[in-house]
C-alpha cells in the first residue's frame, strides 16, 4: 500500500483521527513566535494545528499527502471561520520556496529516513532570516509504550539526529520528556517525545 492510500484510508472517517484541538507544544510555544507571519505546516492531516495558527492570526499554508485529510481539513477551518492554503502534496515533491517562510511547523511528521533527511535538508534555506522551524516527534523509545506514532524504528527520532538534520539552524529549546499525549483517538497517553525550536541565524 502506497503512503497516499494508508493516509486517505486512515483519515476516511467521520471523526477526526487526532482530535480537533492543538498540539500542546505548539499552542505552549506560541509566546515565542510573536512577529511570525507566514506559516508552512508539514504532513498537517487533518489540520487542526494550521486552522489553530490561523486563528492566531497566522498566513497559513498547510500540506498533506491525503486528500481525505485536507477536505476534512478545510470543513474544520469552515467551522473556525479561517482562512488556510492547503495542499495536497507528497513531501518528496513538494519544492520548498526558498526564504519564503517566517515559520515551518512539524507535529508528529514521522517519514522514512532517506525522504526525512531531504525535508530537514531544505527546511533552512526556505526560512526568512530569523525563522524558526519548530516540532514535536515520538522519540525511538515510544516503541517501548505503543501509544500511538510508527512502528518503525527508521521513522522514529533521537535528539541527537534531530540536531544534526536541522542544521545550520541554531537550536534555542529542545525539550526531551515523556509526557502524557492526549490528541483523539490516534494518540493517546504517555508518550516519549523531542520538542524542538530552532532558528535561522541573521549572520
Amino acid at each position: 500500500m502506497s503512503s497516499k492510500d494508508f493516509w486517505d484510508q486512515r483519515y476516511n472517517t467521520d471523526e477526526f483521527v487526532y482530535g480537533i484541538h492543538p498540539n500542546d507544544f505548539l499552542m505552549s510555544i506560541m509566546p515565542k513566535l510573536k512577529g511570525k507571519k507566514r506559516v508552512l505546516c508539514l504532513a498537517e492531516g487533518e489540520g487542526r494545528n494550521a486552522v489553530f495558527l490561523a486563528e492566531q492570526g497566522f498566513d497559513v499554508t498547510a500540506l498533506d499527502i491525503s486528500q481525505v485529510a485536507v477536505e476534512k481539513g478545510q470543513r474544520l477551518a469552515k467551522q473556525r471561520g479561517v482562512e488556510v492554503n492547503w495542499l495536497v502534496t507528497d513531501l518528496a515533491d513538494y519544492s520548498f520556496e526558498r526564504s519564503g517562510w517566517d515559520l515551518i511547523v512539524a507535529v508528529f511528521m514521522h517519514l522514512p529516513s532517506e525522504l526525512r533527511q531531504q525535508v530537514f535538508h531544505k527546511i533552512p534555506a526556505s526560512l526568512s532570516s530569523g525563522g524558526a522551524f519548530i516540532g514535536e516527534f515520538y522519540r525511538k523509545e515510544q516503541l517501548q509504550l505503543n501509544t500511538g506514532g510508527p512502528k518503525d524504528l527508521d521513522m522514529l527520532y533521537c535528539p541527537e539526529l534531530l540536531q544534526k538534520e536541522i542544521q545550520p539552524l541554531e537550536c534555542c529549546h529542545l525539550n526531551v520528556i515523556n509526557r502524557e499525549v492526549i490528541e483523539g483517538i490516534g494518540h493517546t497517553g504517555m508518550a516519549a517525545v523531542v520538542q524542538i525550536m530552532a532558528i535561522k541565524s541573521d549572520k
